[in-house]
């Protein structure tokens, strides 16, 4: 069934009455900070911060994105939220992770193949480092060789133990050890208390499948989604918190 694109007044009228109780998540890229070109230059929406910090007077607020700790530390999230990143594999105020043996000998045959993969998709490819993966970006990169390039690294990755491949917004992941979204929310949540959570990409789908009667999901922006409703983009997130 199609998500139901739904206004901010009325998104913060369905999800007013759960804040007694609920866990509400948040995506960053595409939620919380509009996508741009650079993933380092991202910042948040105007009054987000603010608007974050006063809904955790009332609900239990989650930031789960899949940028690692470290790089969600520059948005100076208030201490009254919890930030989850790398996919769930890192949380704010936890020891830092840390790969196995197995795992560092794999990562090491990811950053090959990804710097290979940015060599053959050229100017406007680069690479972010993660504690558990690599990330290709090729936002700027030419349409077609970014293409070829990531066709090749995906083929050559499933040939090696351990790795596993994400998609995001013009983003290819390599990591030596996986994590999701989905199975985090499912984690941190009390049981009998009900999720809202807003995100905007492939990698959030797992939260909204695994969403149970009573969970408010929402998709923000455009794409394929299980969640039940559709924001138009991060404005309308903005909005929808002013009006909580």
């Amino acid at each position: 069934m199609p998500a139901v694109d739904i206004t901010p007044e009325r998104l913060a009228a369905e999800v007013a009455p759960l804040l007694g109780s609920a866990l509400v998540g948040f995506d960053v890229d595409g939620v919380l900070a509009p996508i741009v070109e650079k993933a380092h230059d991202a910042a948040l929406s105007p009054g987000v911060l603010d608007e974050l910090e006063r809904l955790a007077m009332r609900a239990r607020v989650v930031i789960v994105s899949g940028r690692s700790v470290g790089d969600l530390d520059r948005f100076d999230f208030p201490p009254t939220l919890e930030v989850v990143g790398s996919h769930g594999l890192e949380r704010r105020g936890m020891p830092p992770l840390a790969l196995d043996d197995d795992e560092q000998y794999t990562f090491e045959q990811l950053e090959l193949l990804a710097t290979r993969a940015v060599d053959a998709a050229g100017d406007g490819a680069w690479l972010e480092y993660k504690p558990a993966s690599v990330v290709i970006h090729v936002r700027e990169a030419d349409r077609t060789l970014a293409e070829r390039a990531i066709a090749a690294v995906e083929n050559l990755a499933s040939m090696i133990d351990g790795a596993h491949v994400k998609h995001g917004h013009m983003v290819c992941e390599l990591l030596a050890r996986t994590g999701s979204k989905g199975e985090t929310i499912t984690e941190l949540r009390e049981p009998g208390q009900p999720v809202v959570f807003l995100g905007d990409d492939v990698t959030d789908e797992s939260v909204f499948e695994a969403m149970v009667d009573g969970d408010l999901g929402i998709r923000v922006g455009d794409g394929d989604t299980a969640a039940g409703y559709r924001l138009a983009g991060p404005d309308a997130v903005v909005q929808f918190l002013h009006r909580l």
